[in-house]
Order: structure tokens, then sequence, then C-alpha cells
């Protein structure tokens, strides 16, 4: 078995084990919605699948909804839900749309009536009714993106600009209950956070919404520095949370994976956080350490990265952080480091991730390419297609969080 064939294998496998089907008919099994309307409000890249599942366990229960996700994230109708596709990680007005949509499905509901709310993450984009331009809103969450902020200050930000973020889309709601099942893309699970916490009570403040504002030099206009000034719902007395699946899960089914195919695995961290390229560094460097060690192994961290945007190439952080790894691994025989999203995309792309090995550097320096040049350009995209390292899986029904592997064979 050569280690691109394992890569494939464990990154399907975790994959598969982590979609939210089981999940979601866990938090549905034993509720009881009382005599009124369900009403079903799906956001993020996983709302389909979770609409999907939801909508069979119902069994017809369902009086309407919608699911709002991110374009080729639908897999067909699901009736009596309205399907709609819309921008991400830049929202467009298709999102603006289906957000009007959903405000006007739980309009007017009454006490006994229930809103099941799917959340997962992406939501951030897909489901906005912004404050101010959306032009404005637009230019500030590209922005962030390239500053490389994370994405608890892009959405301390975010939730200030909107009329549904930080918990405002639960008071539209009542007053009727929200049943909110959230799918966590976040390391820590902040409630307040996923896809901005649109029925959740906000724990950040206008002060660190501005305080990001001014670290990363955004510019705002005054209308949407008054709106950052504006103080979110610290508290909701209609909604029951429950929370599911995480990058915790998929670091378990990748590790899993790992050893059924014989490797000793270690998940190093499910909490990482940096740089994608210093990511990738890091995994370059465990290998050359324990390259030698005549064993199968496999080391794990699961978390999401950041990329700073430098150049104008194309590209997305697992994929830095594979090309990455292929520097410190060039030369190695029976080293590979890939990385990919849960979700099947990563940044603006059609992958998921890359994979590189010892072979990847050499294969660069013969067309005449630097791994350091294409990183300063952002353009790891295009050079992992020239390896034939880009992972791609479509659309995959889940998103939680990233998971990056070194697999070391025992045979130098």
């Amino acid at each position: 078995m050569s280690l691109r064939t394992d890569a494939e294998k464990i990154m399907q496998s975790a994959i598969t084990a982590s979609l939210p089907d089981t999940a979601v008919e866990k938090a549905l099994q034993h509720k009881e919605f009382g005599k009124g309307k369900i009403v079903l409000v799906a956001i993020g890249k996983a709302a389909w699948q979770m609409a999907k599942t939801a909508n069979y366990i119902l069994e017809g229960k369902i009086s309407q909804g919608i699911v709002i996700t991110k374009y080729g994230h639908s897999k067909g109708e699901l009736p009596p839900l309205e399907i709609w596709e819309a921008g991400h990680p830049v929202l467009d007005e298709n999102s603006l749309k289906a957000t009007e949509r959903a405000i006007d499905l739980v309009s007017g509901l009454t006490a006994e009536d229930t809103v099941l709310f799917l959340i997962s993450g992406g939501g951030s984009a897909l489901f906005e009714k912004p404050l101010i331009p959306l032009k404005e809103l637009q230019a500030i969450t590209s922005d962030l993106l390239a500053s490389g902020a994370d994405i608890v200050s892009m959405n301390t930000v975010r939730k200030r600009l909107s009329a549904v973020k930080g918990g405002k889309f639960a008071q539209l709601c009542a007053p009727a209950k929200v049943y909110a099942i959230v799918l966590s893309d976040i390391i820590g699970d902040p409630l307040d956070m996923i896809a901005s916490g649109p029925a959740y009570p906000d724990t950040s403040t206008s002060e660190q919404a501005l305080e990001v504002i001014r670290k990363y030099k955004i510019m705002v206009s005054p209308e949407a520095a008054a709106a950052l000034r504006q103080e979110t719902p610290k508290a909701l007395d209609n909604v029951e949370t429950i929370i599911t699946g995480s990058v915790t899960e998929l670091a378990a089914a990748g590790k899993a994976a790992a050893e059924a195919l014989g490797y000793e695995t270690l998940v190093l961290t499910t909490s990482l956080a940096c740089q994608a390229k210093e990511a990738g560094s890091f995994l370059g460097a465990i290998a050359r350490e324990y390259a030698g060690k005549g064993k199968k192994l496999a080391f794990m961290a699961g978390g999401e990265t950041v990329v700073h945007l430098h150049g104008r190439g194309k590209g997305g952080r697992n994929q830095e952080l594979a090309l990455s790894a292929g520097e410190g691994i060039s030369g190695l025989t029976n080293a590979a480091v890939f990385s990919f999203g849960s979700d099947g995309t990563d940044g603006p792309t059609d992958a998921a991730g890359g994979y590189a090995d010892g072979s990847t550097k050499t294969k660069l320096l013969e067309q005449g390419i630097t791994i350091p040049g294409v990183l300063e350009q952002n353009d790891a995209y295009h050079a992992l297609e020239k390896t034939g390292g880009l992972l791609i899986t479509g659309a995959t029904g889940t998103n939680v969080n990233d998971l990056a592997v070194l697999l070391l064979d025992e045979k130098l």
C-alpha cells in the first residue's frame, strides 16, 4: 500500500465517521415538540445533511422550513423544505434573500410553536441580514480573512453588523421556542461563536469588536463603527441548545482508521491554531525526528490554522500546510503529510486540502518552482496540482474543522 492510498483511506474514514446523521438523530429521538407547528431552519455547510436527517426522523411533522448552504453543498430536494445556496466565505445577495425568507417563515409564530434550528459552520456568511450596506460588509469580511484573523475575532465583529447574529435571530423567533442543534466547527465549541451565535447569548463585547478592528487595521465607515458599539443580547429565555460533533471526534476517527492500517498513532492536539505554513514546518520537523525508527507511525493535529495573504495566488490553509511540510520532508522516501477540511472545501477552491511527500519539492524544482516562492504568493493550489497533491472529495455533508496528518512508513 502507498502512503497516498493510506492518506485517502484515513481521510474518507474520518469524514464518514463525522457526518452529523447519528448526532442529529440522537438529539431528536426523545424530544417532545408539543402541539404547535415545527418550522425548520438549517444554516451552514452541513445544513443539507442535518436537515435531511431531521426531516426523516420527524416523519412529516415539519410544516415548512428552509435550508441555507454553500453553493454546491445541497444534494437534492427535501420536501417540504426550501433549498437555498449562497456565498461562502464572503456572503452575497443570495445570503440576504435566503435569510429574509427564513425570517418570514418564523414570523408570526406562537408560544406553542417550535423553530428547529440546525446550525453548522459557514453560517456566518450564509445567514445574514446586514445593518450596513452589503458591499461594505463584504469588504470587511474579505479584509479580516486576508489579515489572518481567527474565526472568533471575525465573528465578534460580524455579529454586531447583523440583525440575526449574536442571539438576534432567537429574538425574531419569539414567542416561539427555539430548539437548536449545533455542529461545532470552532475549537472549544463556543456556542456564541459558531455561525456567529444567531440563537445564543453573546459573551463578547462591543469593545472587543472594536479592538479587532484596530488590531487588524480594518477600515470601517461611521455607520459600521456605530453598529460595532451596539451591544448584543446577553440572555435568551426561549432557546434550548444541543451541541454535537467536534474536531475531537474527527481526530478520533482518523486515529482509528490509521491504526486499522497498522500505524502507531498519536493525536498531538485537537486545538491547532497557528499559521498554516508553521504547522506544516512543525510536522516536517517531526518527520525528520522519527523517520528512521523502523515503525509505521502517524501523528495527527486537529483544529483550524490561518493564512496571511500576501500574494494573489489560489489555495487554502490545508493546502499551504501540506506544501509547507513538503519542504521539510524533502528527500524522505517514507514520509507524507496531508491536511484536509472536513467539509470538503479549503479556501475558495474545489479541493478539500493537500498532500505532499518526500518527492514534492523535487517535482516542483524540476519545473522551476520553489515551495517558499509558492507560499509567498499563496498559490499552493496550482503547485499541488502540478504534483498530483490536491485532495478532492466534493461537499461532504459535515463541518468539524480540519485534520492534518503525518504518515511515516517503516521502510526508508
